[in-house]
């Protein structure tokens, strides 16, 4: 596969960054994931806003001019003969001296992967998955909000704890905070429904603000659906009339049985993708084709 390395495509295996790229040595960097559909990123604006504010937190110098993104995910769409994909731009700082600089990082590296798109399972979106909670809490975020960082390895060994469950086959992880609030998935947001009103939890929780995520409780609104941002437990949870994790690549998800770390399982609602989680997909599509 190719992929772009600051202004040039080349072939994975031949791509390279600095030993003394802070991005390696303390993790400084932040990442966005995206995908196409009929080669048209989706929510690009979106993610491109999200990444340059941390940029500036972070004191990198990145600025992408226009028409950028754009033009480095139809050349590379084009050099791996893919009509869609998923893409994941990351900016590194840049190579800087051994030990913490006070300045700013002026050099950073961008660099953007991209890897083919499975085939839809039009099964997941009716019948949905499991959600498995997590004895791991979610660690507080490294600012002020959570970044969408290099330090992922709270993400790495909540998917190492995954391993135990034997019975979550397929399952996604979910995280709670460490007062057992619930916080997010593993590489997801949480949503549920209860009296037909949406739920999410607060961003206060610590979790990551997801792209997906706001546009979800736009489209709710659109649709007349009440959202509330809350403190939830997982009691809460177990008594939702429906429930359904999101990012930007597998979209919206239905979850339809809940598991907790001792095995014991709970279905959600009918067990199958309620109503008002098929009215957000059904929208979400329709949007995913009205900007093409």
């Amino acid at each position: 596969m190719n992929i772009y390395v600051n202004g040039s495509l080349i072939a994975e295996e031949q791509a390279v960054v600095s030993v003394y790229d802070h991005g390696f040595l303390y993790g400084i960097g932040l990442f966005e994931t995206l995908r196409t559909y009929n080669g048209q990123p989706f929510l690009l604006k979106e993610h491109q806003d999200r990444l340059i504010a941390g940029c500036e937190q972070l004191g990198m110098d990145y600025q992408p001019g226009t028409g950028e993104w754009e033009g480095i995910i139809e050349s590379l769409l084009k050099a791996n003969g893919l009509e869609d994909a998923y893409f994941r731009f990351t900016v590194t700082a840049g190579e800087d001296i051994l030990g913490l600089p006070a300045g700013e990082y002026c050099k950073p590296n961008l660099i953007v992967y991209v890897k083919g798109l499975p085939a839809r399972d039009e099964k997941l979106y009716r019948e949905g998955k499991p959600l498995q909670l997590l004895t791991l809490p979610r660690n507080t975020p490294e600012g002020s909000v959570r970044f969408k960082s290099l330090h992922y390895m709270n993400n790495i060994l909540a998917k190492r704890e995954m391993k135990r469950y034997l019975w979550a086959g397929g399952a996604e992880g979910l995280q709670t905070d460490k007062q057992g609030f619930l916080a997010e998935g593993i590489v997801s947001n949480l949503f549920f429904v209860k009296d037909g009103q949406l739920h999410t939890p607060t961003l206060d929780t610590g979790i990551l603000p997801g792209i997906t995520r706001a546009f979800v409780m736009d489209l709710a609104k659109q649709l007349g659906i009440a959202v509330e941002e809350g403190w939830y437990r997982w009691g809460d949870l177990q008594l939702a009339d429906e429930a359904f994790i999101t990012n930007s690549i597998q979209e919206i998800v239905p979850v339809t049985t809940l598991y907790d770390p001792e095995g014991h399982s709970r279905m959600v609602g009918s067990g199958t993708s309620g109503p008002v989680t098929r009215r957000l997909i059904e929208q979400y599509g329709h949007h995913t084709i009205i900007r093409k």
